[in-house]
């Protein structure tokens, strides 16, 4: 991609360039987790017919040769990267290193193959903890680094962080055409359950369950509970990432969320009434409660014209469901 005056332009205005069309080559990097298997979804369902993707087995997105060998055979011209090492406070506590350095060379690897292969254009999935432990709620796009991070998930932060300003960097220097955007904490359908690596929503949901199933009385809970976080279904946030692939272009990232958030202690209520346990929720108060606050200042979204369409319940509803027929817990 050569330099192009008018172009930088554009894009520091956020001018959309262009809509993908039905027919172009979209990459999907990281098709089978939470957030690429919904963009596959809603790619599939919007009508897009020319979607590659790759597992793990056959592209290693940590290998910088294969990753460059993949794009000059494929040349696609969208690329969705969802591709991450992810998980919650107790696996990012235990592996920092790993959240870094995986995240990092994922990242680097795509980006940078997407700049050398003249994809048209990029979406980088970031994640609303790149900001400070402590800023002011709402959370604005322009309080990035503004203050220290949250230390339970500094390296996957680190790495979020590097990601976007890879992006911003190739803009301004390359004239790209490289977007990010932070989505608040995520659920829904092949969302991980594991009880060690998984994130708070999908693990109540199963400790509660396993709870219930085993007649117990009680389920315990990391933390006191009073802490707050905003959940977007990821069928939302599918949605969220086409319209600013079709609709936005520029260097500043854009957060995407529901604009509402909840204590741990409702959002346990909540899914304890969903499946109908009897029993009672127990906080540890040994354990972490990670940042006091996260809830995503989401104007920016707004005015560009989408807003999440699923509620909390309903969204929780329909992911207990799917997994019971996917037989998640048997």
């Amino acid at each position: 991609m050569k330099n192009n005056l008018l172009l930088l332009v554009l894009l520091m205005s956020g001018w959309s360039v262009a809509e993908m069309q039905k027919n172009e080559k979209i990459y999907v990097a990281g098709h089978r987790g939470l957030v690429g298997s919904a963009i596959m979804r809603q790619l599939e369902l919007q009508g897009y017919t020319n979607i590659i993707t790759r597992t793990h087995h056959e592209l290693d997105l940590c290998n910088q040769e294969a990753v460059d060998q993949f794009f000059a055979q494929e040349k696609p011209d969208y690329v969705f990267l969802a591709a991450a090492r992810v998980g919650g406070i107790l696996a990012n506590m235990n592996a920092p290193a790993d959240f870094l350095y995986d995240n990092l060379a994922i990242q680097l690897n795509v980006i940078h193959a997407a700049y050398t292969h003249e994809v048209r254009k990029l979406l980088f999935l970031g994640s609303s903890c790149i900001y400070p432990r402590n800023c002011p709620q709402p959370i604005k796009e322009e309080y990035l680094l503004t203050s220290e991070l949250e230390k339970s998930n500094e390296g996957y932060a680190i790495a979020k962080i590097a990601g976007l300003k890879l992006c911003e960097f190739y803009n301004k220097q390359h004239g790209a055409q490289f977007i990010s955007c932070m989505p608040t904490n995520l659920y829904g359908p092949h969302d991980n359950f594991d009880l060690q690596t998984s994130h708070v929503l999908p693990a109540l949901i199963r400790k509660v369950y396993t709870a219930k199933k085993n007649n117990e009385p009680s389920v315990t809970i990391w933390g006191t509970g009073t802490v707050y976080r905003e959940f977007l279904h990821v069928d939302d946030l599918a949605v969220g990432c086409i319209f600013l692939m079709n609709h936005y272009t520029g260097s500043q990232p854009i957060n995407i969320g529901t604009g509402q958030d909840i204590t741990i202690a409702d959002l346990a209520r909540m899914i304890k009434d969903i499946i109908k346990f009897e029993g009672k929720l127990m906080f540890d108060t040994s354990k972490p409660d990670g940042t006091p606050r996260k809830l995503l200042d989401i104007s920016r979204m707004h005015n560009l014209g989408w807003h999440a369409q699923i509620s909390l319940d309903q969204g929780i509803k329909n992911t207990f469901d799917w997994c019971m027929q996917q037989h998640i817990f048997d």
